[in-house]
């Protein structure tokens, strides 16, 4: 299926207005649905800082930017990182909406703005036309138990049949999924980032 999107795998590691990255997600209809009206404002105020280690996608909950692996961004699939996009749109109206994006109260799979972003994800993944099997790859991740991962797909609606374990050849975002300093870990300075833009 063709995704109508322009993904820009050949950007440099520095700080970037979405568009720059992630081109024609304002069209996207799961996308006009995160943020409604206010889609093409929130779009051209959204950052997209990009890492040169190995990782995902994740929003900063300081800034509300989006850290993506400059490795994935080149290589994983298109369709993840297009779900991983919408995901991570979700924690951006999350964040403005001042939510606590990693509550700790929370395991991963229970929490509430996760279930949300992960809800309109698979959604999506099915409009684009993967079947459930796709989609428990998608949704598999290395930080979770089995129990949890088969929570998670029974939250999700996504049918566990013959799903045990992932086949591993996702995944997703241990680097970056619990709370505070996440930039620290990549020894990258946001202000030295913005400051040079």
């Amino acid at each position: 299926m063709q995704l109508n999107v322009r993904i820009n795998r050949d950007a440099e590691v520095l700080s970037y207005d979405f568009k720059e990255i992630f081109e024609g997600f304002e069209k996207v209809e799961a996308v006009r649905r995160i943020f409604g009206d206010k889609t093409d404002e929130v779009l051209s105020r959204t950052k997209v800082v990009l890492f040169p280690r190995k990782g995902y996608l994740a929003v900063d909950d300081e800034n509300g930017y989006i850290l993506v692996s400059k490795p994935y961004l080149k290589t994983a699939d298109e369709r993840y990182i297009y779900l991983d996009v919408i995901h991570e749109l979700v924690h951006v109206r999350q964040f403005l909406e001042g939510k606590n994006l990693f509550d700790e109260r929370y395991s991963y799979v229970d929490r509430p703005t996760e279930v949300e972003a992960y809800r309109l994800t698979v959604e999506e993944a099915r409009r684009i036309g993967m079947d459930d099997k796709q989609i428990a790859e998608y949704l598999y991740v290395e930080w979770i138990t089995q129990e949890e991962y088969q929570r998670l797909l029974h939250t999700l609606g996504v049918n566990m049949d013959g799903v045990s374990k992932s086949s591993g050849t996702r995944r997703r975002g241990g680097w970056l999924r619990q709370s505070s300093h996440r930039l620290a870990a990549f020894n990258v300075d946001l202000a030295a980032i913005q400051h040079a833009e």
